[in-house]
């Protein structure tokens, strides 16, 4: 049996976006060299709203970029897999935000600070999490969260997007 509770509904989902970020602006005193790099899949979405609130509020655009971090990660036989960056992967001098769904262990985001690495020398990169879950295997902590949620490993967190799923939430499950 499994037990499904709902922790964000879309308005939750639309203030913590914003809190996000009015953080990010606060944080770079502004948009001058901010790239959002948004991580396959729901990282994109997540990334392109905050770029509309950012442009909301601030009346100007910020580059939004796209990241698949699957070719970075250390659980993939690197001799099967081509690992070059995606080459509209902008990043030398600018100010990185790192944008994805879930922080759980961080591999996905070590994979894609990897990634990032290797399109060239950014000023510095930010991670935003619209949820972290806890779990870190590794020493990596985001800069900007939408919800701490403390988790079991027994757990899953599920985020849904309307841009990708037809419907905005994020739930826990669990199994019972």
């Amino acid at each position: 049996m499994q037990n499904k509770s709902q922790i964000m509904d879309d308005a939750a989902m639309r203030r913590s976006m914003t809190r996000m970020a009015h953080e990010i602006l606060e944080r770079n005193k502004g948009l001058d060299d901010i790239v959002l790099v948004g991580i396959l899949t729901r990282g994109v979405a997540l990334a392109q709203r905050i770029a509309a609130k950012l442009q909301e509020i601030e009346g100007e655009s910020v580059p939004c970029l796209t990241l698949d971090a699957r070719p970075f990660r250390d659980d993939v036989a690197h001799d099967q897999v081509q690992q070059v960056p995606p080459p509209d992967l902008n990043v030398v001098g600018r100010n990185v935000v790192l944008v994805d769904d879930v922080l759980y262990t961080g591999r996905t985001v070590r994979a894609a600070l990897d990634a990032i690495m290797r399109a060239g020398r950014a000023q510095s990169v930010q991670l935003a999490a619209l949820v972290d879950r806890g779990h870190r295997e590794l020493p990596i902590r985001p800069d900007f969260v939408g919800k701490n949620v403390p988790t079991g490993r027994m757990e899953e967190v599920i985020v849904k997007l309307a841009e990708v799923d037809g419907e905005d939430g994020v739930w826990i499950v669990s199994e019972r």
